[in-house]
């Protein structure tokens, strides 16, 4: 049977599927039941038959006190769980008064320098009741730190905060550039935080191995799945390496994916990723405990695929990504605002995002039946199709050395810039649409009145660390530090002497300030 079209993923799609696609399938191997291995259908057996995914809303702008209410807003709607944004100095392990701060401060997410800016974005929200997500990554266990920090003030234990960090450093090699330090040396914050949180923080998830920023930066299907699985064996190995048992840090991995347009390659791509990750991680690591093998995800709508022209077509686009991961089965969602292609979204943006969740949760019937796909000749067959190709890539990878390895000879940059370079060409020459943008143009767009942030925040923020400062006990800072760079250089967990600084009020941008004193800075190579 011919083909006419093709996949995200550049893999043949059939204008008709029927029982000769699946001859030669066996639904005992590939499927299995929800909740069981190889997890295909699902990682739990009633999936959002009895309760749906949990709903998060992604927010963090300006200030630490804008960000509060923000969020007491989302939570007042419906919000069960809390994505936190952070600034670009933040997220570089720069304080908001260094010189290359300038002009940065509270632009794309919120401005944390220290505890007391913890304590303000999180004052009077029930920690021990949200699941609250941390997109962070090279500083992560500084962030991470002093959100403990600040449930213990509230008297909630580590054992009862429950959320998930990003800490996936190795994708920022690959396709953002927020990263700090050497890899070996990420790859060792990464180990030590597995092994803090399993003894102080046991249902937090200790990283969200992403895909979706490659995504965002022109991968397809099987290279984001590929890609990110690659990433997690690289992380899977520096744990155990590091002397942590597979089963005592794999249940709390975490991993975080893009939902397109294209609705049925997204579906069979989640449903080929869970299967892929419960193979490798029970026949190549040995995992025992079915937790181990699980991949659950977090998904967030296409950002990429929004557009500046038409805002409002966002939002027959966002329902139907969203539709998309939940039909795929995951396990958190995100859902942008239509008006993310223009400015950091405004509160009806926000809430209108959230409503369309609770539109797919609460109106429609796709969460009455677990895996309602399982069977199709066109589902089964493509989840086939990413399968393999992604199964390729990963072995690409691991010819090369590994994860680390191939980012080092910019493999697989290079491959995700090819398919970013197609994408692009086929909207110029219109053979692929974007409504709104290369076809169903309009003349004149109607206004908007985008969110814009204070220009005061970076001063302010500057004014609030320079009091900091002045009133803290600095030499106890700088005791706390010493002991930090003391432990950087050995082998201990460099955790506790961070957390010992960072309560001590050491800022993340001191903090990560000793680690490069130590461990150095990475410096990309010219194949990047």
């Amino acid at each position: 049977m011919g083909s006419l079209a093709e996949s995200e993923s550049g893999l043949p799609i059939q204008t008709l599927y029927d029982g000769w696609s699946l001859a030669d399938f066996d639904a005992d191997t590939k499927l299995g039941s929800p909740g069981k291995f190889p997890f295909t259908r699902g990682v739990y057996p009633s999936m959002y038959t009895g309760r749906p995914w949990t709903m998060r809303q992604y927010a963090g702008f300006g200030t630490a006190k804008e960000s509060n209410e923000r969020y007491h807003e989302l939570v007042g709607a419906g919000t069960g769980g809390l994505s936190v944004a952070f600034d670009l100095p933040t997220q570089m392990g720069y304080d908001s008064d260094e010189p290359v701060a300038r002009g940065e401060v509270g632009k794309v997410g919120v401005a944390i320098d220290s505890v007391e800016d913890m304590r303000t974005l999180f004052r009077d929200l029930p920690l021990d009741q949200v699941s609250t997500s941390m997109t962070i990554n090279a500083p992560a266990s500084a962030l991470l730190l002093l959100y403990q920090l600040v449930g213990a003030e509230q008297g909630i234990s580590g054992d009862r905060l429950t959320g998930t960090v990003q800490n996936d450093v190795l994708k920022e090699y690959i396709a953002r550039g927020t990263y700090i330090y050497p890899p070996k040396q990420s790859l060792r914050l990464i180990s030590d935080t597995f092994a803090y949180c399993h003894r102080e923080m046991p249902r937090w998830n200790t990283i969200s191995i992403s895909g979706y920023h490659m995504a965002e930066a022109g991968a397809t299907p099987a290279q984001e799945i590929a890609f990110a699985l690659a990433n997690a064996k690289e992380y899977v190995r520096a744990a155990i390496a590091a002397g942590l048992d597979v089963d005592d840090f794999a249940p709390r991995l975490s991993f975080f994916f893009v939902a397109r347009t294209t609705l049925l390659e997204e579906i069979a791509k989640f449903r080929a990723a869970r299967r892929i990750w419960a193979r490798i991680m029970r026949d190549e690591f040995k995992a025992r405990n079915p937790k181990s093998q699980m991949l659950r995800f977090h998904t967030q709508t296409a950002g990429v695929q929004l557009t500046a022209q038409q805002p409002e077509v966002n939002l027959v686009r966002v329902a139907l990504q969203g539709l998309g991961a939940v039909l795929g089965g995951t396990q958190s969602l995100h859902t942008n605002s239509y008006d993310e292609a223009i400015a950091l979204p405004t509160q009806k943006a926000a809430r209108l995002a959230l409503r369309t969740q609770q539109v797919i949760a609460y109106e429609t019937d796709v969460t009455r039946t677990v895996d309602p796909f399982a069977g199709s000749y066109v589902m089964e067959s493509m989840t086939d199709d990413v399968e393999g190709a992604a199964l390729e890539l990963i072995e690409a990878v691991e010819d090369r050395g590994g994860a680390v390895a191939a980012i080092e000879q910019g493999f697989q940059k290079s491959e995700i810039e090819k398919s970013a370079y197609r994408i692009a060409l086929e909207i110029d020459k219109r053979d692929r649409t974007v409504v709104g943008v290369n076809q169903y143009a309009i003349d004149e767009e109607e206004p908007y009145e985008p969110l814009r942030v204070d220009p005061r925040i970076e001063t302010d923020q500057c004014e609030r660390l320079a009091a900091l400062r002045a009133e803290r006990d600095n030499d106890a800072v700088q005791r706390a530090l010493d002991a930090l760079r003391s432990t950087a250089q050995g082998t201990d967990n460099v955790l506790p002497p961070m957390r010992e600084a960072l309560r001590h009020h050491a800022t993340v941008g001191e903090v990560s300030h000793a680690l490069r004193d130590i461990w150095g800075v990475h410096v990309p190579h010219d194949t990047f």
